[in-house]
């Protein structure tokens, strides 16, 4: 059986040269991939008691939903601002040129429930930092935040310090 690490496709020189891309889709489109993927992921939280799943628009849909659906948790999404119809809550973060605005239903959350956080990539932190400071507004508690792959060099963890940050890949560049 191949390594995590051997699904992921790695592009240099994108977007822009000197980058290594590391994509996602890579494993996706891979059924042995994706199963290994989810289930690494899985195992991150196999020691950890929590309540509800969230996931951040859109490839924490894709890796969180099927973690929620193993163990029998519901799933909240994290969702670019516009995207939900019924009352939010929402955050505005800095992007490396620009801001953005992510929101969650104001009823997605209960006081006191305990969250883990679901992404693919941790680059910069700043999108899941935003998602974690939503659930704590609603009074949940992030007890662990997941990845599959973690671009070390970006240095977004030490954005997440406060929280268990894990990932199943870490590259030490960016």
């Amino acid at each position: 059986m191949k390594k995590m690490e051997e699904y992921v496709r790695s592009i240099p020189d994108f977007p822009e040269e000197g980058i290594i891309f590391r994509d996602v889709t890579s494993v996706l489109q891979d059924a042995d991939g994706l199963r290994l993927a989810i289930d690494s992921m899985q195992e991150l939280l196999k020691d950890v008691e929590f309540d509800v799943v969230v996931g951040a628009e859109s490839r924490g849909f894709v890796f969180g939903t099927p973690i929620a659906y193993n163990l029998h948790k519901p799933f909240v999404l994290v969702r670019k601002k516009g995207k939900l119809p019924c009352e939010t809550i929402s955050k505005e973060y800095d992007l490396e040129y620009g801001s953005a605005v992510i929101e969650m239903h104001r009823d997605s959350i209960q006081p006191g429930q305990k969250v883990v956080l679901v992404d693919d990539l941790i680059a910069t932190g700043g999108t899941i930092q935003a998602a974690a400071e939503l659930v704590e507004e609603l009074g949940g508690e992030v007890v662990k935040i997941i990845f599959l792959m973690e671009l070390a060099g970006l240095k977004g963890r030490e954005k997440l310090s406060k929280y268990d940050v894990a990932s199943v890949i870490r590259y030490e560049g960016n």
